[in-house]
């Protein structure tokens, strides 16, 4: 079923069958005004100045859990005339300049981040005295897999505190370095691999508890020999 109207009518739409149709929430198909044509996503200030020129559509595709954006359909015209001012604009000593400076200050936030990251999980692990150097040790491995910028992690989230992060990621790592949940069958049951993530992420806690309380056996310790494994990786590369 197609439809016609106004190009302001409400969005956000989902793809179409075809290349220049959108489908609206109720699941009706509409083809895209005659002159528009898509600006696909990574530009963001370009995006932002579309959005505010005039009729736009925009697009995104639910996969699961997570929504993706496709992008936006607007005039050809609009969007030929910002990309031209914003190409001038880039071209000036000025921007460059703005430009490095919000790049440093991007490092030196990220920089704090994951040194006050690291920080939070050593006082998670709370290791023995004996053991703090593998408790340094595990935090930067932890640290390094979780913080970077992308990197999709509990890290990234600022939706709970920091130390909420840093036992998430502690125990996301361990998961997937000290036990054998990436190779494991697991049935596609519904809640079958969250009861797995449970049992994993219990063992994982009491493994850590004994090295908080200096009771640990260093004999095969899966946790030592994962450490291990990452620094000899390391001094290969």
């Amino acid at each position: 079923m197609h439809g016609s109207f106004s190009p302001m009518t409400a969005g956000p739409f989902a793809p179409g069958p075809s290349e220049r149709t959108v489908r609206d929430s109720a699941g009706r198909i509409h083809e895209v005004p005659a002159g528009w044509i898509l600006l696909p996503p990574g530009d963001a200030v370009l995006t932002r100045r579309a959005k505010a020129a005039g009729d736009h559509w925009i697009v995104q595709e639910k996969k699961g859990r997570k929504v993706f954006s496709r992008g936006l359909w607007t005039a050809q015209a609009t969007i030929e005339r910002i990309r031209n001012d914003l190409e001038a604009e880039r071209s000036t000593e000025t921007f460059a300049r703005r430009k490095a400076a919000a790049a440093q200050r991007r490092e030196t936030a990220q920089a704090d981040y994951v040194e006050d990251f690291t920080a939070a999980i050593v006082t998670y692990l709370a290791f023995h005295p004996a053991h703090e150097d593998l408790a340094r040790q595990l935090a930067k491995a932890v640290s390094d897999h979780a913080t970077p910028v992308g990197s999709g992690t509990v890290a990234r989230t600022k939706r709970i505190p920091i130390e909420r992060r840093a036992q998430a990621a502690v125990i996301a790592w361990m998961r997937h370095q000290t036990t054998a949940y990436d190779s494991m069958p697991i049935p596609r049951v519904k809640g079958k691999r969250r009861e797995v993530r449970r049992m994993l992420a219990q063992r994982s806690k009491e493994l850590l508890s004994r090295y908080r309380r200096n009771v640990a056996d260093a004999h095969d310790c899966p946790l030592r020999n994962a450490l291990l494994d990452r620094s000899s990786s390391e001094s290969g590369s």
